[in-house]
């Protein structure tokens, strides 16, 4: 039970990556505020935690708009009181959207920024304070290794990606004297419903471009975020894991 005692916060809890990080924190005893904007799936998650011991808030919330978000931190203050942990893993790619740059509209670009990278910023804006005043914390940003990789056809998702790796570590470095840590974890290629939109063609050419071959799972992220969310990193901030079966070195 590493996380007993602990309370976490996890954006985009409903689904995929984060659904996995969900039940890995909580199963290890953290008591849970999980954000989503599909609260039936949320709902399902929770369940998934009857009989841990530990309470799990759920807060329905669509990041797009920043007054939902601001809410939904009412709420944990209520219930759940002071979060020792923030994974902020909500997100969206391009997905159907991709083309090359030229051709993709600005608000297409609005979009990656608003969801990719802003939710991130107001989620931490919202527990700085507290975390810098009991001097301690754990900040995880979920990036992706598109920031580091340059992928045709999804420039601004690795734009606001790597907007957040850059975040991560000027955060880091400002939180750093009241030993509040923050870290990065960068997927690649994992098993979540944007690669189930893949043909199967196109899923044996990203096989192929992994070293390791083979995809990643949402579990493979939950356990590089549990590192970065526990003691075991006290002395690791403003880094940057890639998860990716060596697609790409760091």
């Amino acid at each position: 039970m590493k996380f007993a005692s602990k309370t976490a916060v996890v954006t985009g809890a409903a689904h995929g990556i984060g659904r996995a990080i969900a039940l890995h924190l909580g199963r290890a005893g953290a008591g849970l505020c999980l954000m989503d904007r599909d609260a039936a799936a949320l709902s399902e998650v929770a369940a998934e935690l009857t009989g841990s011991g530990r309470p799990v808030v759920c807060c329905e919330v669509d990041f797009l708009q920043r007054d939902q978000v601001d809410t939904a931190f009412g709420t944990l203050a209520r219930t759940l009181g002071p979060a020792d942990i923030l994974v902020n893993n909500v997100g969206h790619s391009l997905r159907e959207a991709m083309a090359p740059f030229g051709e993709v509209p600005p608000e297409a670009w609005n979009l990656m920024l608003d969801v990719c990278l802003k939710p991130a910023m107001a989620c931490a804006h919202h527990l700085i304070p507290d975390m810098k005043a009991r001097r301690s914390g754990k900040i995880v940003n979920i990036g992706s290794d598109s920031a580091f990789v340059g992928p045709r056809a999804n420039a601004p998702y690795a734009a606001a990606k790597a907007g957040l790796i850059g975040f991560t570590r000027a955060l880091a470095r400002e939180l750093a004297p009241f030993r509040v840590n923050v870290n990065t974890v960068a997927p690649g290629y994992i098993r979540t419903r944007a690669m189930a939109a893949h043909t199967p063609e196109q899923l044996q050419k990203v096989i192929g471009d992994t070293p390791l071959g083979m995809l990643g799972e949402p579990e493979d992220i939950a356990h590089a975020v549990a590192f970065f969310a526990s003691d075991d990193s006290r002395f690791v901030t403003g880094q940057t894991l890639i998860v990716n079966g060596g697609r790409w070195f760091n």
